[in-house]
């Protein structure tokens, strides 16, 4: 039986003990069936991740006793995923499966052919939590603040963004994933011709291809991060 992993933001130090937040309360009780005496492994990028056993658990409450650190901390970069926002249960999916590949943030973005208004900071944050905690990563990714696609790339202050445009010509995603940092994916309909042309005016921004082949947005979000955690991620070594 595997041992639960817990997302904490309180400092981790041995004997510490820390109470659990309704949600884990009720997954640990409810859900995985688990008792006072029982163990789990709580973590958080600063600490690295220790293991501890639960003293308390009851309903939507409960408690933990840290033992001892059997992982350090260590840098998780990640690249950045600025994806159209899209319907719920693909948005969910795709945040799940982004946390899996290892990004560092989600920023949902607004376009011409967006057709989600927005998207559930509070949710989509609380799914990335829970997949951190499956995928024994130690950080969490931030979900941003949906915001229109033209403000978050006029305040970029990071490295090159990778745009995935099907119909444009450019060149394979495998000819400029080195010193790229963030993947850039369009809405179900794509981008309109004028935004295409604002992304390749953009110093910051290179247009590449993810195949022959046209891509839902969030299989091309996914195929997109695996290649460039594959070429110059931590895929890579």
């Amino acid at each position: 039986m595997s041992i639960p992993r817990l997302y904490t933001d309180a400092p981790l130090a041995p004997g510490a003990e820390l109470p659990l937040t309704p949600a884990q309360a009720h997954h640990l009780g409810a859900v995985l069936r688990r008792a006072p005496g029982e163990p789990l492994h709580a973590f958080n990028p600063r600490d690295g991740e220790w293991a501890a056993e639960i003293t308390a658990l009851r309903k939507d409450k409960g408690a933990m006793r840290l033992l001892e650190r059997v992982r350090p901390p260590a840098p998780e970069p990640g690249p950045s995923l600025i994806v159209a926002a899209l319907k719920r249960e693909p948005m969910d999916w795709l945040v799940e499966k982004a946390t899996e590949l290892g990004v560092a943030r989600i920023q949902p973005v607004l376009t011409r052919r967006t057709v989600a208004s927005h998207a559930n900071t509070e949710r989509l944050a609380a799914i990335a939590r829970a997949a951190a905690e499956q995928c024994e990563r130690l950080s969490v990714p931030e979900v941003k603040e949906t915001q229109p696609l033209h403000t978050v790339l006029d305040a970029w202050r990071g490295g090159r963004i990778l745009a995935a445009a099907e119909r444009r010509e450019s060149a394979p995603i495998a000819a400029l994933a080195v010193g790229s940092e963030a993947l850039l994916i369009g809405p179900e309909g794509g981008f309109t011709g004028a935004e295409l042309d604002d992304l390749a005016a953009r110093p910051i921004v290179s247009l590449c291809q993810l195949g022959p082949r046209i891509l839902r947005a969030e299989t091309a979000a996914v195929a997109g991060l695996a290649a460039l955690q594959a070429l110059a991620g931590d895929w890579a070594g």
